[in-house]
């Protein structure tokens, strides 16, 4: 059973695109200081309430955990303690048994859990990169099925028949 780690915004909510446009309407600068500042003083359960999920990724995840083929993680960056728990609540409303971890945004994911075999879904590449370097196989999720030189999904679940 491979370990698998499904990012959480961009991934299963759409709520990565939800919250940049709210930093747009407030004219925040794009430097990452600003948006930093910006993330971290966020209403994040307005932004998931805007939010929604992306191809019934709930469902996918709940036939990932039957095929038998995964230990199922959600790994999420966070800036806040609030945002944390908003998410935590959202996935606690469709996954019981899930492992969530909150994963401070100025550490990279990478560090967070044992990365060499395991298999990490997500929509930006950096974390995918840092994570093939630590030995760990990335999955980029693209709607646009752009991997950008990673094997590309554009559902959850097609992670079963590439393992």
């Amino acid at each position: 059973m491979k370990d698998l780690y499904i990012d959480f915004d961009g991934v299963i909510y759409n709520s990565i695109d939800i919250s940049y446009k709210m930093a747009e309407d407030e004219n925040i600068s794009k430097d990452y200081e600003s948006y930093y500042q910006f993330f971290k003083n966020l209403d994040w359960c307005e932004v998931l309430e805007k939010s929604t999920e992306i191809n019934d990724a709930f469902d996918c995840i709940k036939r990932i955990m039957a095929s038998g083929k995964f230990k199922v993680f959600i790994l999420t960056h966070v800036i806040s303690l609030k945002e944390a728990e908003v998410k935590i609540d959202l996935i606690r409303e469709h996954l019981t048994d899930v492992t969530i971890i909150p994963v401070p945004k100025r550490v990279s994911k990478n560090k967070m859990v044992k990365v060499n075999g395991a298999i990490l879904v997500d929509d930006y590449t950096e974390n995918l990169r840092e994570w093939s370097l630590d030995g760990g196989i990335s999955v980029r999720f693209d709607l646009d099925m752009d991997g950008k030189g990673f094997p590309v999904i554009d559902r959850l679940d097609e992670v079963i028949e590439m393992f």
